[in-house]
Formats: structure tokens, sequence, C-alpha cells
């Protein structure tokens, strides 16, 4: 446990990974995440630059395994005014996904035979390096997604009642 030199109060130790660039939001309503998984992300410097500044859209986006790697496409990375001259920026391009071996082999099982897919979930920077987070689902039906708006609003109607 940290301590903080001017309160003596223990430092909470944040849940969050890191400083986060987007979350995709619309992935939670339409998909049961069974899992979550973290990996890196090949990058050109366009594309750091323009995740610094926050242009980052992962709702379109999705994961697939292609020739045993992982790959995000649809992601929309919308480039600076002030990109380089001498590069086209293509904003949708695909982008390979880091992780280990042993972990792309348990994907691919996964997504081959069990009938998952893999949804972005959220990126963020972590040590100074873009963090995807995406996760292993399975589509809602549509009386699943009432299901959860109804658990949902249960909740905070419940949370309603206690406070008052």
């Amino acid at each position: 446990m940290h301590y903080n030199r001017k309160m003596n109060q223990p430092k909470r130790e944040s849940k969050s990974p890191g400083k986060m660039i987007a979350v995709n939001r619309r992935a939670r309503h339409d998909y049961f995440i069974e899992d979550r998984f973290e990996g890196g992300l090949a990058l050109e410097g366009w594309e750091v630059k323009a995740l610094r500044a926050g242009r980052l859209q992962l709702q379109e986006g999705y994961v697939i395994v292609h020739q045993g790697e992982i790959w995000l496409m649809g992601a929309l990375i919308t480039p600076l005014p002030s990109a380089s001259t001498h590069i086209v920026p293509d904003p949708r391009r695909t982008r390979k996904v880091l992780l280990h071996r042993k972990e792309i082999d348990r994907l691919i099982g996964k997504v081959d035979r069990e009938g998952y897919t893999m949804v972005p979930l959220a990126m963020y920077w972590k040590k100074g390096m873009a963090k995807l987070e995406f996760g292993l689902a399975k589509g809602k039906k549509k009386y699943d997604k009432r299901q959860s708006k109804k658990e949902k609003d249960w909740e905070r109607r419940k949370a309603q009642i206690l406070r008052h």
C-alpha cells in the first residue's frame, strides 16, 4: 500500500488501465462479453498523433483472425489536418493486434470451434503505448437486450429507493 505524504492516507490503486482514448459502449449493449484480452497495436506515426488527440471511433470496428494473426478492422482513426504531406493516411486501415502466440491460438480455437466473435471494447494508453482491449463475445438477441435493459432499470430504481 502506498501512502500519500501530505494526508497520511493510503493511496488508492486505480482500476482503470490508463488514460482512455475511446470506449465502445455499443459492444456491451449488443453482445454478452465472456472474456477480455489486451493487446498492442501496430500503428503508424500519424495514427499515434491522432490517438493522442482522441480521434478514434471503435463502434464500427471488429476484430478478426486471418492467417494465424489477429487484426483490428473498421476502426476509424481520423487523421489530423497537419498530417504529413508525403503520406496518404487511410483512416480505416487494417491494423495488426500484437499478442503472444499462446493467446492467439486460444482465441482461434474459441472463434472457430465455439462460435464466439471478437469485439473491440476500449483503447487506452499504458506506459506510453496504445493498447486495445477486446472481448470474446456472443451476440444478444432482441429479447436479451430488452431483458438487460429491464435489469439495468430495476437496479437504478432500487438504488433510488434505497437512497430515499
